[in-house]
């Protein structure tokens, strides 16, 4: 079985004022306050709520 792919998620502006969707998008991925960095793995639906807070978060490989 292959490793799974994982990427390193930073939120690096606060999402006060910000769409609801995109405060939901946040949470979805587990993050909660500024500069918390949360590891999950690269699927289509981590990577969709990725490309909709682009401008909030900042991405790595792990």
């Amino acid at each position: 079985m292959a490793d799974k792919k994982m990427m390193k998620v930073t939120l690096s502006r606060s999402f006060n004022g910000r769409l609801q969707r995109h405060k939901a998008c946040i949470h979805g991925l587990g993050l909660h306050r500024m500069h918390q960095s949360v590891v999950v793995e690269d699927t289509s639906a981590t990577r969709g709520m990725v490309n909709k807070v682009s401008y909030m978060v900042k991405v790595e490989e792990a």
